[in-house]
Order: C-alpha cells, then structure tokens, then sequence
C-alpha cells in the first residue's frame, strides 16, 4: 500500500506503546480471560476469551470488571 500524504510518518504510524505487556491471559472459574493488574490486590478485565454466550452474560467478569487476585489462575506478577 502506498500512501501519498505530506503528513510525517509519526503521524500515520504511531509509537508502539507497552500497553499490552501489562495484560495477562488467565483463568476465572474455568473461564479464560484477558486481565490488567489494577492495584496488588485486583485485577480488571480487559477481553472474554471464550465462545459460549453465557459467559459474555456473566455480570462477574464482564470487561471493566474487577476480580481478587486471590481468585484467579495463572497470575503471575506483572512489573
């Protein structure tokens, strides 16, 4: 693809910024998840890995949601 513009290159292609290393996949009561540590005690959910309908209803881990990280699976420290 070819662009023809006077705009710089920063512009059109931006910086990759780190904010995908601060996500983990783990696991929520057999549910995989997409998580974001939030404090040392939470993390928030970012993304449902998963197919069944049901648990896109589940009001527990619904993206934005925060869950203890005593309750999850997989968590490892995230700096």
């Amino acid at each position: 693809m070819i662009l023809y513009t006077t705009m710089p290159q920063e512009f059109i292609y931006p910086p990759e910024t780190d904010t995908f290393t601060k996500q983990q996949t783990v696991t929520f009561q057999g549910v995989s998840l997409i998580v974001e540590q939030t404090d040392s005690q939470n993390v928030q959910v970012v993304r449902i890995l998963s197919s069944d309908p049901q648990h896109f209803l589940d009001e527990r881990i619904c993206p934005g949601a925060k869950i203890s990280c005593a309750s999850v699976e997989g968590l490892s420290a995230i700096n």
